[in-house]
C-alpha cells in the first residue's frame, strides 16, 4: 500500500483567515502533522487549540545553506511516508515560493495539494501594484542580478536576515541605482504587516527582517539606468532600422558593414594596448553595434536575429568546454586546446584541404601565420629558425633580381618568409608590425616638433638628424 503526502498550505495571516477547508482538516486529521516552520502567524494559535505537531526548525540549525536543509526535510518526509500517512503543512500556498514541495512532487506521485492563500494577493495589496503590469517572483537565497527585468515589478521573497539583504543589495546595485527605492513588507496581510521603504544602499540596515519579509524593486524608470539593459540597445537598434529611424542605417547591408567592423575592432585594439579602460568600454560598445546592426539587418530579412547569435555562441562554448560542463578532466591549457580542435574539427563539414579553414577575409600576415601554423602540424616546416632566416635571403636576392611585372609576387614572399620567422621564434608578424609602426608614428611626430621650419624644405640629411635626435630621446 502507497503511504500519501497531504501538502496544506497554513496562508498568510492569522487563524481566522485560514480557510474552513484547512483549518477541519488539521483540527480533525489522525495522521501526524509536520510543519517546515513553525515561525508562522497561525501556528501558536492553532497550538493554543491542542493541535499537536512537529517542525522541521532544528534542520535549519544545522545547515549553513538553505538548499541542504530542504534537501534534509524532503528526505525525512519520504522517510516517514514509507510507513503511515502524513500531513505536511507549510506557510502560503504550497505551490509558490515553496522548494520543498517541488522536490517532492518531483520524487513521487503519493502526493495531495490542499491550497492556501498565497502571500502575493495580500503582497500587492500593501503595495498597491497592479501585477497585470508585469512582475517576477525571485528567492533572495538563489538570486542571480542577471535575472532581474529591471523594467518590471520585482517581488524577492525570503529575505531572512541582514546577510541575505546584504547580498542583495549588493547585487541589485550593479544594475539598480543606489538612490533607487525598495520597499520591505513583513508579514503581508496580517495584523503584524510592516511596510518600509529605504534606499537599496540601505537595504541590509533595516532591523525588522524575517523570514516573511519580502523585498520588493519597483520598475526603472530613470533613462540613464534603462540605456544599460541590453533590451534598450536591441530597441535602439530596431528603431535606427525601422520606419521613421535614420536613413544610414536603414540602407545598410551586411556587405556594407564590413569594413566598418574591421575599423571598429581595430580601434579596439588600439585601446587595449593604450590599457584606457574608458576607451575600452567605449570601443567594445562599438564592436557591438555592428553586432547588433548584423543581427537586425538578420531579423528584418527573416533568416536570424540576436537570439540566434547569442544561441549559437553558447551552444558552442558550452560544447567546447567538456571539461567545464560535462565530465572531461584536462591537466592543462594545452589539454584544453587540443580537446577544443578535435571538438572545432567534428563541427565542421568534410574538408578536402588541410588549408580550406584559413580565413580569407583575414589580414594578410595574420592570414600568413595561420598558414604557416597549419602546415607545420604535417611536418612541412625548417628543422629550425635558421632555414627560415635563409630563406629571408633568398626571397630578398629574388626580389631584388626580379623584372617589375614580378616584383609584387617577390615582395609578397619576402613578407611571407619574414612571417615564418616570427613563428620560430614565437613572434606575431602582425603584433610586430604594428608596433613598429607605432614607433615610427612616436618618432616622425617628435620630429615634427623639433624642427625649427617644415620638414619638407629640409634637406634628407636634416631630416635624418632629428630623426636620430628623436630616437635618441626615446632611448634615454
Amino acid at each position: 500500500m502507497t503511504h500519501r503526502i497531504t501538502i496544506v498550505g497554513l496562508g498568510v495571516g492569522e487563524l481566522e483567515q485560514l480557510p474552513f477547508g484547512i483549518y477541519r482538516l488539521l483540527k480533525n486529521t489522525t495522521q501526524p502533522v509536520y510543519l517546515r516552520t513553525m515561525d508562522h502567524p497561525v501556528v501558536s494559535e492553532l497550538a493554543a487549540e491542542g493541535m499537536n505537531f512537529t517542525s522541521f526548525d532544528s534542520v535549519y540549525e544545522r545547515h549553513s545553506r538553505f538548499e541542504d536543509v530542504y534537501t534534509e526535510i524532503v528526505e525525512e518526509l519520504l522517510r516517514l511516508s514509507k510507513t503511515t500517512d502524513i500531513i505536511y503543512a507549510v506557510p502560503g500556498h504550497p505551490l509558490v515560493a515553496e522548494s520543498t514541495v517541488q522536490q517532492l512532487l518531483e520524487r513521487t506521485d503519493a502526493v495531495d495539494v490542499v491550497g492556501g492563500q498565497s502571500f502575493l494577493d495580500p503582497m500587492f495589496a500593501a503595495l498597491g501594484v497592479d501585477p497585470i503590469e508585469g512582475f517576477q517572483l525571485l528567492d533572495a537565497t538563489a538570486f542571480t542580478v542577471d535575472e532581474a527585468q529591471i523594467r518590471q515589478h520585482l517581488l524577492i521573497g525570503q529575505v531572512y536576515d541582514a546577510l541575505v539583504a546584504g547580498d542583495l543589495k549588493v547585487q541589485l546595485m550593479e544594475r539598480y541605482p543606489d538612490e533607487h527605492l525598495v520597499t520591505l513588507v513583513t508579514a503581508a496581510g496580517t495584523s503584524k504587516q510592516t511596510v518600509q521603504s529605504v534606499p537599496l544602499y540601505e537595504l541590509d540596515h533595516v532591523t525588522t527582517l524575517s523570514n516573511l519579509t519580502t523585498v520588493y524593486v519597483p520598475p526603472v524608470t530613470d533613462e540613464q539606468t534603462l540605456n544599460r539593459d541590453f533590451a534598450t540597445l536591441k530597441e535602439i537598434v530596431a528603431r535606427l532600422r525601422g520606419e521613421g529611424g535614420c536613413p544610414w542605417d536603414q540602407e545598410q547591408t551586411h556587405e556594407s558593414l564590413k569594413r566598418h567592423l574591421i575599423e571598429e575592432s581595430y580601434e579596439l585594439l588600439e585601446a587595449i594596448d593604450l590599457q584606457d579602460d574608458n576607451l575600452m568600454i567605449e570601443e567594445l560598445g562599438d564592436v557591438l553595434l555592428q553586432v547588433m546592426l548584423h543581427a537586425q539587418i538578420g531579423l528584418d530579412e527573416g533568416y536570424f536575429d540576436i537570439r540566434d547569435v547569442i544561441g549559437s555562441v553558447s551552444d558552442k562554448m558550452i560544447r567546447r568546454h567538456p571539461h567545464v560542463f560535462g565530465e572531461t578532466i584536462v591537466d592543462s591549457s594545452a589539454d584544453v586546446v587540443s580537446n577544443w580542435q578535435d571538438i572545432k574539427a567534428q563541427e565542421k563539414p568534410e574538408r578536402t584541404s588541410l588549408l580550406d579553414g584559413v580565413t580569407k577575409g583575414a589580414p594578410a600576415l595574420m592570414r600568413a601565420e595561420d598558414i604557416q601554423k597549419k602546415v607545420a602540424k604535417v611536418g612541412f616546416e625548417w628543422s629550425d629558425v635558421e632555414g627560415a632566416l635563409e630563406k629571408v635571403i633568398e626571397e630578398l636576392r629574388e626580389l631584388k633580381e626580379a623584372a617589375p611585372e614580378e616584383r609584387l609576387g617577390e615582395f609578397g614572399d619576402v613578407l611571407f618568409s619574414i612571417t615564418l620567422v616570427g613563428k620560430y621564434l614565437g613572434l606575431s608578424a602582425e603584433e610586430g608590425l604594428q608596433q613598429t609602426n607605432d614607433k615610427f608614428i612616436r618618432r616622425f611626430t617628435r620630429m615634427e616638433q623639433l624642427a625649427d621650419r617644415p620638414l619638407v624644405e629640409m634637406t634628407l640629411e636634416e631630416q635624418d638628424s632629428l630623426w636620430h635626435q628623436a630616437k635618441q630621446e626615446e632611448q634615454s
